[in-house]
């Protein structure tokens, strides 16, 4: 009997370990050795990350290229890509993952164009399959497009944490869709990563409390080992401004790579650039047309090369003002024909918010074609107008006053997603 009772106890422990090998292994463990001898089971970080209009997949790109730098020396971030298909044709969506080397998603949502409740619904179903199939750690979301408010509210609902990258940000304008969906996703996330000083504070003043370094910049030598983070307990780190990376590496790029201006027959600083696509210029006529005429009177028979969105190409048709001959107008054109005309012209008008930040990086004076902004800090900076407020000159002073990190905003981040997963997102 003893000796039966014996075999039992030697099968259970053997089971046990079989099943504890299994596990690990399922779970992708890693083993981190200490000088002490001692071993400790950690576990690799699994990131999904959702992207779906044409600036995300620009600050995702330093990102991407930051988690393989972590990953070339052992995996320690399992990193799944979900496009929900909000920019879905070439000129929007693929050119961006071709030139920027972005791997093919593991997973298309297919949304595709629909109205903002639509949208937002089809992107919260359908990104809820596959967080519940993943079931990861947690959720990076982009900006403030539909595809982030729609990822982040499947994510929290499920109760995985979700980080959003360039929170904070304000324009304190509701009536647009944008600001909305910022609002809601800082409100749904457990951890906030701010561009700048000025993004940390309108958290704090919504009643953010545990501000990381106190808002200021952080240094690759910071210590969380006194914070924890959870939705009632939402971190906020100030790490400076992903688009700034993209842009410190796509210029050199664009340098050798692109050939818009032969192509176009332009010289540089002899024209201006334009961009137009938000909801609150596209979808009002009469402000539309208060646009056109303002480029019109502007421009003054100078060229301007108009990239035209496929959502202004819809509201155009629908106006009774046209824009002058002088302004061009041409296809959507890549990320680095993109930076180079911006950076060899002598002005920009936009709606864009990306293109404010990289005007204002490049030297190149901006007229934002909006009533306010959320980049209050390009404004002040004076590279920066609000076209209400022009007065028919606009000629900044040059500075040397970065407010948006040193370009390593990508590597921060990863960082602190290795380093403190087991504080940030247990």
């Amino acid at each position: 009997m003893e000796v039966i009772l014996r075999i039992l106890i030697f099968a259970i422990a053997l089971y046990g370990l079989s099943f504890l090998f299994i596990y690990s292994h399922n779970k992708n463990v890693q083993a981190i050795k200490y000088s002490s001898n001692m071993v400790i089971k950690k576990q690799v970080v699994k990131v999904a990350q959702i992207v779906g209009a044409r600036p995300q997949f620009i600050k995702y790109s330093p990102i991407s290229q930051a988690i393989d730098r972590f990953n070339s020396s052992g995996k320690v971030i399992e990193n799944i890509l979900i496009h929900s298909g909000q920019h879905y044709d070439y000129t929007m969506s693929d050119i961006f993952f071709n030139e920027l080397g972005i791997k093919e998603p593991q997973y298309h949502l297919g949304v595709g164009s629909g109205s903002h409740g639509i949208q937002t619904g089809h992107i919260l179903q359908r990104a809820e399959k596959v967080l519940l199939k993943e079931k990861p750690d947690l959720l990076l979301v982009y900006g403030d497009t539909n595809t982030t408010l729609g990822g982040a509210l499947a994510a929290v609902k499920l109760l995985i944490p979700v980080a959003h990258i360039e929170a904070g940000l304000r324009s304190y304008n509701k009536y647009m869709p944008e600001e909305v969906n910022r609002i809601l996703t800082d409100h749904s996330s457990s951890v906030l990563f701010c561009p700048t000083e000025a993004a940390v504070e309108n958290l704090r003043k919504e009643g953010f409390r545990f501000m990381v370094n106190e808002g200021k910049p952080l240094d690759r030598n910071f210590n969380l080992s006194s914070y924890a983070a959870h939705l009632t307990n939402p971190l906020v780190f100030n790490v400076g401004d992903v688009m700034y990376d993209a842009l410190i590496s796509s210029v050199e790029i664009a340098t050798e790579k692109s050939h818009i201006l032969e192509n176009l027959d332009l010289a540089q600083k002899e024209y201006s650039l334009l961009t137009l696509h938000r909801a609150e210029n596209t979808n009002n006529c009469e402000k539309l047309e208060g646009i056109i005429d303002f480029v019109n009177d502007v421009s003054a028979g100078k060229t301007v090369i108009f990239p035209v969105h496929p959502r202004a190409i819809n509201a155009l048709n629908l106006t009774r003002k046209t824009f002058a001959d002088n302004v061009k107008q041409i296809k959507p054109v890549g990320y680095f024909d993109m930076v180079w005309l911006l950076k060899n012209s002598a002005r920009i008008f936009t709606d864009s918010g990306g293109l404010q930040k990289e005007a204002y990086w490049l030297k190149i004076p901006c007229i934002t074609l909006r009533d306010e902004t959320e980049w209050i800090e390009t404004v002040q900076s004076g590279w920066n107008i609000l076209y209400r407020d022009y007065k028919g000159t606009h000629n900044p002073s040059d500075t040397d006053v970065f407010l948006y990190g040193n370009g390593k905003a990508a590597e921060k981040i990863v960082d602190i997603i290795v380093k403190y997963e087991d504080r940030l997102f247990s």
